[in-house]
C-alpha cells in the first residue's frame, strides 16, 4: 500500500487572478487582490507519534522496554534494578539502581519504568534521565510485600498484589496513589489484566482457583475455580495445586495460561504430581480442559509408562511428568502461537503448543540452560534458576534471568517453519557476584535446583518452599515399595502410591515455613527426630522422592551444610508491621503469656515461640484418606513466628483459621477451653502479630 501525503492546495493564487506583466491590475482590482492574498494561517503541526506499547502489561522479573533499547531486571537478590542496553554487549555493564528494598517485578512502559518493593511495600514510579539512566518520579505505599503488577490498557492504573498480606491494590499512576486495596486469598502473586480492562485475574502459591477482581464500578474480588491438571486428576478428584506465580493471556485476550504445580497428578513416577498449563476461557471463565470421563480407571500407580499398555484402556496420558519443573515465568509468542515457560528447577527453557487443551503434554522443544555441572555436584553453572523471561519484538529471541547464578541467558528460538533449527551455543553474561559466602552460595543454587539425584527426586526446595515459606499442602508420609527397593518418602496425594502398597494413604505432614524460622541449632523434623537443620536436610534428601534415594555421607554433607547456610542467611523473613499492638492484642497477648492459658510454656518467646520439645498430642482423628498415627507419636512444637500467614494449621492441616485451630484446641496445646469468645479471638489477633 502506497503512502499518502498531504497536499496544499493554494486556492488564493487562482483566486488572485492572472495578469500582463505590461500592465498592473486597477486600484480597486489591487485593494480587493490584497484582501483576498492575505496570509494563510500556519499549518497545524502534525500530530505526536503514537507512544510505543509495552510488549507485555503483565511485570515479571524482566522486561523489555517498548522502544527495544533496554531490559530491566528486578534483582530481588541484591536489592537493585538493572538496565541492559539492547542489543546486549559483554563489555558494557548494566546499570545498577539501587533501591529502597527487594525488588519483585519491573514493568517497562514507554515513558516510565514501574518496580514493586517487597518490604516496604511500594510502587516506585521511575523515569529515563540522560544522565543517571533513571530516577525515582513516585513512591506509592502499598500493603506490605508487594509483588505482582500489571497495568490496564490504557496504561492509567497498575494492579499490585501483595503476597503475604494477601492483598490486591489498585494504584492511579496519573497521581501516583492507591485507590482502593482489596482482601484476596493466601500468597497472590501473578497478575494480568484482560484485554477489556474490565478485570483482572491474580493467581495464588497456594491453591488452584484464580481471584477475579473486578476493575470497573465497585471494586470486588470473587474465586474462579480452574482445576489443575484434570487430564492427569485421579478420577473424581480435583488437585491442590502450588506456584502459580505467572500467567499470560492469548493475544485475543480469550485464553489465560497459568503455569504452576498439580500435587497428586498422575505420571511416571509423579511422587509430587506434575507441573502443568491450565487453560481459562475469559469469555465465561471456565476451563478448556475437561474433567476425565466417568468409568475411566482410576489409576493409583505412578510408573504408568511400566504398564502393558495392550491390558487397560489408559485414560491417563502416558508421559513424563512435565517438561519443566517449577514455572516461573510464562511469555506468548505470537508468531507461532506458541508458549514459553521457565523452568526454575531443570533450568530449562520451554516451548509448549499453545492451541492444545493440555499445553504442558504437547511440548514442542527444550531449550537446556543449566550448561555444564559442577564437578562433584549436579547444579547449573550457567544459568540457575530461570526467573525472569523477556522477548525480542520480532521474537527470535529470548532473554532469560538466571537467578542463583546472577547471570543473563540470551536463547535463540526455533522458528517453527521449514527451515531447520540448529541450536548453537546460548550466550551469557554475568550480571553480579552472588550475595554472602561461597558455601551459602552453593547452597543457593542448591534450594532452586530439581536435578541434583542427591538432593532432590525431581522437585527441588523451591518446589514446595517457594521464597522458604510454605506451599500449604499436606503430603502423605507413606512407606513405598518400589522396583528401586521400600522406603518411605512424601507423595502428593494417595493416588501416587503404588496399588500393591500394603498400607495406602500415609500419614499426614504438612509443609513447614523455613523463612525466619531456622536459627536454632535443633531438633528438627514434625516429630523432633533430627538433631540439626543440617540432619533434618540430609533426612529430606531421602524422603522428597519417589523410592529410596540421596546419596551417603561423601555426598550429602556437604550439600546439607551449604544448604543449611542458605536457609539462615539467603532466606528473607516476611515483612512484619512495625506498629504499637491494638487493646484486643494486648489483651490477647496477656492470655498467652498468662500461667492459666500456659500458651508461653512451650511456645517460648525467646527461641521463636517455641521450645523445639517433642509432646504426644492425642485426640486427632485420622483424616480421609490418610493413616492413624502411630500409639505414642510426639511432635515438636512449632515456631509461632509469622503463623498468621501460614494455614491450615496443625501437622495434618485440619484446621483453617486460628480461631479454628483455637476452638478444636481441646486443651491439648495449653489451655483454652475456659476461655470466653472474645478472648479466644483477641488471642487469634495476638497471634497473627507474631
Amino acid at each position: 500500500m502506497k503512502p499518502r501525503t498531504s497536499t496544499l492546495l493554494l486556492a488564493t493564487f487562482f483566486a488572485a487572478g492572472c495578469s500582463s506583466p505590461s500592465r498592473g491590475p486597477a486600484p480597486a482590482e489591487r485593494a480587493a487582490g490584497a484582501a483576498e492574498a492575505a496570509p494563510l494561517p500556519p499549518p497545524a503541526p502534525p500530530p505526536p507519534p503514537p507512544r510505543p506499547r509495552a510488549p507485555t502489561r503483565a511485570g515479571g522479573a524482566l522486561a523489555r522496554a517498548p522502544q527495544g533499547d533496554a531490559l530491566y531486571l528486578a534483582d530481588e537478590d541484591h536489592a537493585a534494578l538493572r538496565r541492559v542496553p539492547l542489543p546486549v554487549d559483554v563489555n558494557t555493564p548494566p546499570l545498577e539502581v539501587a533501591l529502597p528494598g527487594r525488588p519483585a517485578q519491573v514493568l517497562a512502559l514507554a515513558d516510565r519504568v514501574l518496580v514493586t518493593i517487597r518490604d516496604p511495600g511500594l510502587l516506585l514510579v521511575m523515569t529515563p534521565d540522560p544522565s543517571r539512566g533513571l530516577v525515582e518520579a513516585a513512591r506509592v505505599p502499598l500493603p506490605a510485600d508487594a509483588w505482582g503488577l500489571a497495568v490496564t490498557p490504557d496504561e492509567r492504573t497498575a494492579v499490585v498484589t501483595s503476597a503475604w498480606t494477601g492483598k490486591v491494590t489498585a494504584v492511579d499512576l496519573e497521581t501516583a496513589t492507591a485507590t482502593w486495596t482489596l482482601d484476596v486469598p493466601r500468597e497472590p502473586r501473578g497478575v494480568v489484566v484482560r484485554e477489556d480492562g474490565a478485570a483482572a485475574y491474580v493467581t495464588h502459591l497456594t491453591s488452584a482457583a484464580l481471584t477475579r477482581v473486578e476493575l470497573r464500578g465497585a471494586p470486588a474480588a470473587r474465586p474462579v475455580a480452574l482445576p489443575t491438571s484434570p487430564l492427569r486428576a485421579p478420577r473424581g478428584k480435583a488437585l491442590s495445586a502450588s506456584l502459580g506465580y505467572a500467567a499470560a493471556l492469548s493475544p485475543d485476550g480469550r485464553r489465560l495460561f497459568v503455569a504452576r504445580h498439580a500435587l497428586g497428578a498422575l505420571g511416571e513416577q509423579a511422587w509430587f504430581g506434575a507441573a502443568t498449563v491450565d487453560v481459562l476461557l475469559t469469555g465465561d471463565d471456565q476451563p478448556l480442559a475437561p474433567r476425565r470421563r466417568d468409568g475411566a480407571p482410576a489409576w493409583t500407580a505412578p510408573a504408568l509408562a511400566d504398564l502393558p499398555v495392550d491390558d487397560v484402556e489408559l485414560e491417563v496420558p502416558n508421559t513424563e511428568l512435565a517438561p519443566f519443573v517449577q514455572p516461573r515465568a510464562v511469555a506468548y509468542r505470537k508468531s507461532t502461537r506458541t508458549l514459553l515457560v521457565a523452568g526454575e528447577g531443570n533450568d530449562a527453557l520451554v516451548e509448549l503448543d499453545a492451541l492444545a487443551v493440555d499445553p504442558a503434554l504437547r511440548p514442542l522443544r527444550t531449550y537446556p540452560l543449566g550448561g555444564p555441572p559442577e564437578q562433584d555436584i549436579y547444579v547449573a553453572t550457567l544459568c540457575g534458576a530461570p526467573t525472569g523471561l523477556a522477548l525480542s519484538e520480532d521474537e527470535s529471541l529470548a532473554w532469560v534471568y538466571c537467578r542463583s547464578t546472577d547471570a543473563l541467558a540470551i536463547v535463540r528460538l526455533d522458528g517453527h517453519a521449514d527451515v531447520a533449527y540448529e541450536p548453537g551455543p546460548t550466550p551469557f553474561i554475568k550480571l553480579a557476584e552472588a550475595p554472602g559466602s561461597p558455601r551459602a552460595a552453593l547452597g543457593r543454587r542448591l534450594f532452586y535446583n530439581a536435578i541434583d539425584w542427591a538432593t532432590s527426586g525431581g522437585l527441588g526446595c523451591a518446589g514446595c518452599h517457594p521464597d522458604g515459606r510454605d506451599d500449604g499442602h499436606v503430603w502423605h508420609e507413606a512407606h513405598v515399595a518400589t522396583p528401586f527397593g521400600d522406603s518411605v518418602n512424601f507423595l502428593g496425594s494417595a493416588e501416587n502410591q503404588p496399588v500393591d502398597d500394603a498400607s495406602p494413604g500415609g500419614v499426614p505432614r504438612q509443609t513447614p515455613m523455613l523463612a525466619g524460622r531456622v536459627s536454632a541449632e535443633g531438633p528438627y523434623g514434625w516429630n523432633a527426630q533430627s538433631e540439626d537443620l543440617a540432619a533434618r536436610l540430609r533426612e529430606g534428601f531421602t524422603l522428597h522422592r519417589w523410592g529410596p534415594g540421596g546419596g551417603g555421607d561423601r555426598e550429602n554433607v556437604p550439600r546439607s551444610a551449604a544448604l543449611a547456610a542458605f536457609l539462615r542467611a539467603g532466606l528473607a523473613p516476611p515483612p512484619r508491621e512495625d506498629r504499637p499492638l491494638t487493646p484486643a492484642e494486648r489483651r490477647g497477648r496477656a492470655l498467652f503469656m498468662s500461667e492459666a492459658a500456659q500458651c508461653s510454656r512451650c511456645h517460648v518467646p525467646e527461641t521463636e515461640y517455641t521450645d523445639r520439645m517433642g509432646y504426644p498430642m492425642p485426640g486427632f482423628a485420622a483424616r480421609p484418606g490418610f493413616q492413624e498415627e502411630r500409639a505414642g507419636q510426639v511432635f515438636k512444637t512449632p515456631s509461632l513466628r509469622f503463623v498468621g500467614g501460614t494455614a491450615p494449621y496443625y501437622h495434618d492441616g485440619s484446621a483453617r483459621t486460628l480461631e479454628e485451630l483455637i476452638e478444636k484446641n481441646a486443651d491439648r496445646m495449653g489451655r483454652t477451653s475456659h476461655m470466653s469468645k472474645q478472648d479466644k479471638a483477641a488471642l487469634a489477633a495476638f497471634l497473627r502479630t507474631l
